[in-house]
């Protein structure tokens, strides 16, 4: 199984300077980054199958990773 990659450079690479940028500039945009790279890890461990859990978990893990990642967005192209 091939398992997507969603960490903020693949999911938007032409923004990568800016992302770099607020990363060290934006403390908000950086505890943002983390937390969201935290629960792509998460869900990357119970795709891979390193994880059990309910299907109804993983899909929270999911929706909390996709609310992050549009609130970094919308600070990325503030």
């Amino acid at each position: 199984m091939l398992i997507e990659k969603h960490d903020l450079i693949h999911e938007f690479p032409e923004h990568k300077d800016r992302i770099h940028q607020l990363k060290i500039s934006d403390n908000h945009f950086s505890r943002l980054f983390n937390e969201y790279h935290e629960l792509d890890r998460e869900v990357r461990k119970i795709e891979e199958g390193a994880e059990n859990t309910s299907d109804e978990y993983l899909e929270e893990l999911k929706k909390k990773r996709l609310k992050h990642k549009d609130d970094l967005y919308a600070i990325i192209i503030k």
